[in-house]
């Protein structure tokens, strides 16, 4: 299963921007951004994306990307436990 990593546009001013191009030019993913994604308290304050429908937050761009590889590890050791 492709991870669908959704960003927001108003998010893109804590340098999420890169970081998204980055990400659209893998194959494995699904990059999506929408103009908002309803997590206003969380988009204020922090670079954030949601990963499978989970938000996933860091303190900078850079952090992010650690988070979203993460999550995305986590999400693939669950299927590989599942059979899936």
């Amino acid at each position: 299963m492709r991870p669908i990593i959704e960003f927001c546009t108003n998010n893109l001013h804590h340098g999420t921007a890169s970081l998204m191009k980055k990400l659209e030019q893998n194959p494995d993913y699904d990059v999506i951004e929408y103009g908002c994604l309803g997590n206003c308290g969380e988009c204020y304050t922090l670079p954030f994306a949601l990963v499978n429908g989970e938000i996933v937050a860091g303190s900078t761009a850079e952090e992010l990307e650690e988070a979203i590889t993460a999550k995305i590890k986590e999400i693939e050791a669950m299927l590989d436990l599942l059979g899936e």
